[in-house]
């Protein structure tokens, strides 16, 4: 089981600028092309106010319309092309890096693991995600 300071860490590289990587990361239509973590689920709507104290939403789904959910929270500190942090509507805390290597970028975040699922199940899942993300940026730059 989790306990509220269990911290999971994801990353991945993205072949791409950082100017690339931060328009997907930080912009709805983008969003809702990358954020799942399975073909099955999807995000249907998306909002970013990129701002400390700025709200942020998404609203994942699965695509046979079985269940769905928001993720929502708010930012808490910005250094443009560098970190992005957030607390999420629950309480818990994510730290987004951005690491800029020519023209790639590796992207690590850290966030609080949540007590209702395994450790093992909130990494893959918010990895899968990630993944996607780095398809979907390669894909369109």
């Amino acid at each position: 089981m989790t306990t509220p300071s269990t911290k999971i860490t994801i990353e991945t590289t993205v072949a791409a600028t950082m100017a690339d990587v931060w328009r997907a990361w930080n912009t709805p239509q983008d969003i809702k092309q990358w954020n799942a973590a399975s073909p099955d689920w999807h995000t249907t709507a998306a909002a970013v106010d990129l701002r400390v104290g700025g709200k942020f939403s998404s609203r994942m789904e699965a695509k046979d319309g079985s269940m769905g959910f928001d993720f929502t929270g708010v930012y808490t500190k910005i250094d443009a092309h560098k970190l992005i942090e957030y607390t999420m509507s629950n309480g818990r805390r994510v730290h987004n890096e951005f690491m800029a290597d020519n023209d790639r970028v590796t992207l690590r975040v850290i966030f609080d693991a949540e007590s209702e699922n395994p450790i093992e199940m909130q990494r893959q899942g918010w990895q899968a995600i990630l993944d996607s993300f780095a398809k979907h940026v390669a894909a369109v730059r």
